[in-house]
This record gives structure tokens, sequence and C-alpha cells, in this order.
């Protein structure tokens, strides 16, 4: 008859226990990070987005006034879907020739659009959501048609 010795029988259960907290240890840092990674990149889409849209928009109106109109309702519509906040969201539009009014017939349109991402979990206490965060940025560029306000 076999005898199990004394330190083989103090070691029973214990691997099960191991295994729960060490998958704890290992599946929670790695759930965060595909959550934090999901955020992220959501918002570079959004970015990027926004300003594609924002400068086809802009170079289809049929005048500046309309072209600045729809820019931002377009910009203020996409930046909705994709979650991003309006107020902090950073756009700069320029175009090409700089000697041509913005926007103009044959310029070309680069709408950049930047915004920041902050991590989640992260609690807005003494200014760690602003720490914790990560910027991303999209650019577009459009080309106005040389008949742009003709018509």
């Amino acid at each position: 008859m076999l005898r199990k010795s004394r330190s083989a029988m103090d070691d029973d259960g214990s691997a099960a226990l191991e295994f729960i907290a060490v998958g704890v240890v290992l599946l929670v840092p790695l759930v965060y990070l595909i959550i934090a990674l999901g955020a992220i990149q959501e918002q570079a889409l959004g970015a990027e987005a926004a300003a594609r849209h924002t400068a086809r928009a802009i170079a289809l109106a049929s005048d500046a006034d309309s072209a600045e109109l729809s820019g931002e309702r377009v910009l203020a519509s996409v930046a909705e879907q994709y979650g991003i906040d309006p107020d902090s969201a950073d756009v700069t539009v320029t175009c090409g020739p700089e000697i041509a009014a913005c926007p103009s017939a044959g310029a070309t349109i680069t709408v950049v659009v930047a915004a920041r991402v902050s991590l989640p979990f992260v609690p807005a206490i003494f200014g760690l959501d602003e720490a914790a965060s990560v910027s991303v940025e999209g650019t577009a560029v459009q080309k106005v048609s040389r008949l742009w306000g003709a018509g």
C-alpha cells in the first residue's frame, strides 16, 4: 500500500488556487489594455473620418458661406457618431495655394482634426484624466473643382 508523504498532502488543492490567482493577475491588465486600445482606436478613426468628410463637404459646397455651414454640420455629426467632444477637438482648415481665398476654385483644402482620448476608468481627480490621455489626429486633403462657385 502506498502512502502519501506529508509534503504531498499539504499541496492538495493549491494548483486551482494558484491558477485562479495568476489568471486574475494576468487577465485584469489584459482586459484593461483591450478596452483602452479600443477607445483610442475609436477616437483615431473618428478624427480621420471627421477630417475626410469635412474636407469633402467644403469642397462640394456651392460657395464659401455654404462651405462653412456644411463643414460645421458634417464635423458635428461625425464627432457625435464617434463620441468626440466637439469643444475639445481642434480643427484646422487651410487652403493652398496661399494666395487664394479659402475655399476657392482649384484650391487644395487640408483639414486637420486633433483630439485627446482619456483612458477609461481614470478618475478626473487632480487632473489625472488629462495626464492619462492620448492625442489622436486625422488629416484629409481635398481638391476643389476648377469650376467651383461658377454656377
